[in-house]
């Protein structure tokens, strides 16, 4: 049995190491669909999935210390996110306590939560601006309880690895909520 688990777990290590080298990432988050997301050539866009490096910042590293993020071969030790871009340069970007509005619409799913599952206080991001040439708003419009912009504000584009789109995805979001 325990030949067998071992041999399951260096099996889905190399798989995964493979789907990687070949442009394809496994989202296993109830932040995007579950599922594969390949590596596509197109410009960074609104609608657009995009992964990213999270900067270096202190909301960064509290969230990997309280496992809301994963470590990984980022700057800072962060693991890479995937989200989808909800606003760009020219766009007119509220986050309040109300939730996130682009142009004077309020996002779906993007109200903030004040703790976590365990009780523990979230960041409460604030932003009113145009958001610049540089600038991008990410979050995720299926999950409420996304670690996302609410949280840690616009991405510079200089953050973006890759822009993804689904491959196979499976819609988990119902059974993922409470």
């Amino acid at each position: 049995m325990m030949t067998l688990v071992l041999t399951l777990s260096i099996g889905l290590f190399v798989l995964s190491i493979l789907f990687r080298i070949g442009g394809i990432y496994i989202n296993t988050t109830p932040s995007l669909p579950v599922g594969l997301y390949r590596v596509i050539d197109k410009p960074v866009t609104k609608g657009t999935y995009v992964a990213f490096c999270p900067p270096q910042r202190d909301v960064f590293d509290w969230a990997v210390a309280r496992g809301y993020i994963h470590p990984g071969n980022c700057p800072g030790g962060y693991g890479q996110l995937l989200k989808r871009v909800h606003a760009v340069a020219g766009d007119t970007v509220l986050i309040d306590q109300s939730g996130i509005s682009v142009n004077g619409e309020l996002l779906p799913n993007s109200t903030p939560i004040h703790t976590d599952a365990y009780g523990a206080a979230l960041p409460q991001y604030r932003l009113n601006a145009v958001l610049d040439e540089s600038e991008f708003l990410l979050l995720s419009d299926l999950n409420p309880h996304s670690f996302d912009a609410r949280y840690f504000g616009v991405i510079e584009r200089a953050q973006m690895v890759h822009v993804v789109r689904p491959v196979f995805t499976l819609n988990l979001q119902k059974e993922c909520l409470p």
